[in-house]
């Protein structure tokens, strides 16, 4: 049994929708998957009836978007009950959406003013069906400036160091922390190998009940040190390819590319029973 629990739909910012990403996973061996769309959990009953019809077991989640001093700090969130109807959560949905629209708004006048770039909002909320994140940003970009590649807009125009970077939220890592347990989930740190040095163990510090040691831009060394970590904390460990299907996307991987297998995806799922 294979499981990959993180990837994106059109919900956030995927380009699949939620049943051609279980037809993907299916087609790619994947037996465990969990929709972890950034800041929103949304058509779960669907997602169960899908789970149904491709034969895989589906676990709703969410990906977090936290700051820790100032830098970006992405946070899995997996529901272990239908928390993400709860009015606490729908609170997050709303404040999120209404705070991503108008981080939209500022990046559109820091493209123009330190790059000369120009997109429109109303070019976002069409590419994003209304929850506005970079990728959307860079297709607009692209829609406008064909030169320029997905990859190359994030590292020169939007990526965190970049001069027209506006941060996602202003959610602190603890308090995103809070609320997931304060609703029952598993809360786990996406993406470590990408946290920046100097806030790298002050955030593994924090009390994640796992740790994506398992994520498809980790080489070998990185797997087996955040692995350990997970050992000695006794902790969980998951993966993820932390697919959303951007042509010539190196920033991600495909469903499927990197998986959690064995005693570790039993003590995953164990959380869940």
């Amino acid at each position: 049994m294979k499981a990959d629990l993180h990837m994106h739909t059109t919900h956030s910012d995927g380009r699949l929708t939620n049943e051609e990403l279980f037809k993907r996973a299916k087609e790619k061996g994947i037996d465990v998957i969990a929709i972890t769309d950034h800041d929103t959990c949304t058509e779960v009953e669907k997602n169960y009836e899908l789970a149904k019809k491709y034969g895989i077991k589906y676990i709703p989640g969410i990906e977090f978007s936290t700051l820790y001093k100032g830098k970006s700090v992405h946070v899995l969130g997996y529901f272990t009950d239908d928390a993400y109807n709860s009015d606490s959560m729908k609170q997050y949905y709303k404040m999120i959406k209404e705070g991503r629209e108008n981080r939209a708004k500022q990046f559109i006048k820091n493209l123009k003013t330190h790059f000369d770039i120009t997109i429109t909002y109303d070019q976002l909320l069409r590419l994003s069906g209304g929850i506005i994140a970079r990728p959307h940003i860079a297709r607009a970009i692209m829609e406008n400036y064909p030169q320029y590649t997905h990859n190359q807009i994030f590292d020169e125009f939007i990526g965190d160091d970049a001069k027209a970077y506006v941060p996602s939220t202003e959610l602190s890592t603890q308090d995103g922390l809070d609320l997931l347990k304060k609703n029952n989930l598993i809360t786990v740190l996406a993406h470590p190998v990408l946290l920046k040095p100097h806030i790298h163990d002050e955030v593994l510090d924090h009390d994640f009940d796992g740790i994506e040691a398992i994520y498809c831009l980790n080489d070998e060394s990185d797997t087996q040190y955040y692995k350990a970590i997970a050992k000695k904390r006794n902790i969980l460990i998951t993966a993820g390819g932390d697919y959303h299907g951007i042509k010539n996307d190196t920033k991600h991987c495909d469903i499927g590319e990197v998986y959690l297998e064995g005693e570790a995806l039993k003590a995953f799922l164990a959380k869940f029973e």
